[in-house]
C-alpha cells in the first residue's frame, strides 16, 4: 500500500472486519432474504453515528456521512450482500452454516471492505461534500439493484457519480483491472418450449412430431448467431444450460413438450437485439421442420456494464494511489460475466473495477461460484484504501 499513514489507520480496524467478513460468510442469505446481514450492516453503521436507513429496495442499506470541509458534490459507493445457492466445501472453521447457501462470490468481502472504509472515513471526515454508502441485497440476479433504483435511491440519495468493485481471484492481492466503455456484458436467459403431438418412437415415430430433432436443429444453428450473424469484431455468447423432456420411465415414448433453456451474452444494445431476434426465428425455423411449435421468452438480467470517461479515470487514479502504477490496467479485456450494478451505472455516471484476490501463481485458484471459493481476507485493507482514495480523489 502507496499510503503508509492510511495503512496503519485501516490496520486498526481490520481485526474487526476479518470478524465481521467471516461471520457474514458462516451466514450467508440468497438475495431478497437478506434479514441478517442487513441488520448487521445497519448495526455496524450506527454505531459510527452515521444517518443510516434500511429497507430500500426491501433489503438495502444506505448509509450517509458528509465531510467536515464545504462542498456540494456527493458520490455513492456501492458493495453488494448475498450469497448463492451453493453447498460449500471449503472446510474452513468459518465456512457456511446453512446447508445450500455460501458466499461463493465474495459479497461478504464487499460488504466488510465498504464497512471499513465507512470507519476510516468516520473517524477523520477530512472531505468536501457527502458520502453515501450502499449496501445491495439481490446481486446475484434477483433484481436488488433494480429494486433500489424503483425505491428512489438516487432521488433520496443524491449522486453525482457511482462506484463499484468485485474481487477477482487470480489477480494478485493490490491489484485492480478496469476499462472506460463496456466492461462486463449483459446477461440474459431465454426458455423456448417445443411442442407436439409426441408419439411411440418405436411403432409409429413417423406418425409423431420429433421434438428432440427439432431442439438438436435449434442448438446447432444457435452457434451460427456467433460466428455468422455477429460482426466478426463483436462478442456474443449463446450457451445452452438445460434441457428437459420425457422420462426414464417410458424411453420409448416421444415427448409432447421439450425445454431448452440458457443463456446469452453481449456488450451493447444491437448485439442485445440481434440475439433475441436470430433465437426466436431459429426456434420456429427448428419446430416447423418438424411440424411443432416453439414459444420463446426472452430476458435481461443485466445491462452492459459500461464506465464512464471521467469516472473511469477518477477511478484508476485512486488505484494508482493505492498500490502503485504497475498494479493497475486501465486496459483490461471486457468479461462476459454480468454484473447488476450496470443498472446504477446507466442511471448515473460511474465506474467499476475488479481488485485482486491472489492467487495469480498457483494456477488452482478457486473461481467465483465454485463451491471452494472463499475471499481473501489479505485484500481486505487494499479495498478499503482503494474506496477512502476514491473520497480523496472525488471529494478531497
Amino acid at each position: 500500500m502507496q499510503d503508509a499513514a492510511l495503512g496503519a489507520r485501516i490496520a486498526r480496524h481490520l481485526p474487526d472486519l476479518v470478524a465481521i467478513r467471516r461471520d457474514i460468510h458462516a451466514h450467508p442469505e440468497l438475495g431478497m432474504e437478506e434479514t441478517r446481514t442487513a441488520a448487521l450492516v445497519a448495526r455496524e453503521l450506527r454505531a459510527l453515528g452515521l444517518e443510516t436507513v434500511e429497507g430500500i429496495g426491501r433489503f438495502g442499506v444506505v448509509a450517509t456521512l458528509r465531510g467536515k470541509r464545504p462542498g456540494q458534490g456527493a458520490i455513492g459507493l456501492r458493495a453488494d450482500m448475498d450469497a448463492l445457492a451453493l453447498t460449500e466445501q471449503t472446510g474452513l472453521p468459518h465456512a457456511s452454516t446453512i446447508p445450500g447457501r455460501m458466499h461463493a462470490c465474495g459479497h461478504d468481502g464487499h460488504t466488510a471492505m465498504l464497512l471499513g472504509a465507512a470507519r476510516v472515513l468516520a473517524d477523520d471526515p477530512d472531505f468536501a461534500g457527502t458520502v453515501h454508502f450502499i449496501f445491495q441485497p439481490a446481486e446475484e440476479g434477483r433484481g436488488g439493484a433494480k429494486a433500489m433504483l424503483a425505491d428512489g435511491l438516487f432521488d433520496r440519495f443524491p449522486c453525482d457519480a457511482v462506484y463499484g468493485l468485485h474481487n477477482m481471484p487470480g489477480m494478485p492481492v493490490g491489484s485492480f483491472a478496469l476499462r472506460e466503455g463496456a466492461l462486463m456484458a449483459a446477461s440474459g436467459r431465454f426458455v423456448v418450449t417445443f411442442r407436439g403431438s409426441g408419439g411411440h418412437g418405436g411403432a409409429a415415430a413417423h406418425l409423431a412430431n420429433d421434438l428432440v430433432l427439432a431442439q438438436a436443429i435449434f442448438v446447432q444453428a444457435m452457434q451460427g448467431i456467433v460466428s455468422r450473424d455477429a460482426p466478426a469484431l463483436e462478442s456474443v455468447v449463446v450457451s445452452v444450460g438445460y434441457l428437459g423432456a420425457g422420462t426414464r420411465e417410458a424411453l420409448n415414448v416421444m415427448p409432447s413438450e421439450l425445454v431448452v433453456g440458457g443463456t446469452m451474452r453481449a456488450f451493447n444494445r444491437p448485439m442485445q437485439e440481434l440475439l433475441e431476434r436470430r433465437i426466436r426465428d431459429l426456434a420456429e425455423l427448428a419446430a416447423a421442420s418438424q411440424g411443432a411449435r416453439a414459444e420463446t421468452v426472452l430476458s435481461w438480467g443485466t445491462l452492459p456494464l459500461v464506465n464512464h470517461p471521467r469516472e473511469t479515470g477518477v477511478l484508476a487514479a485512486a488505484a494508482r494511489a493505492t498500490g502503485g502504477d504497475a498494479a493497475v490496467d486501465t486496459a483490461t479485456p471486457p468479461v462476459t460475466g454480468g454484473e447488476d450494478f450496470s443498472f446504477m451505472l446507466d442511471a448515473k455516471p460511474g465506474a467499476f473495477v475488479f481488485m485482486g484476490n491472489g492467487g495469480a501463481t498457483a494456477g488452482d485458484t478457486p473461481g467465483l461460484h465454485t463451491p471452494l471459493y472463499d475471499f481473501n481476507d489479505e485484500a481486505l485493507p487494499h479495498g478499503v484504501a482503494l474506496w477512502v482514495g476514491l473520497v480523496r480523489q472525488e471529494l478531497g
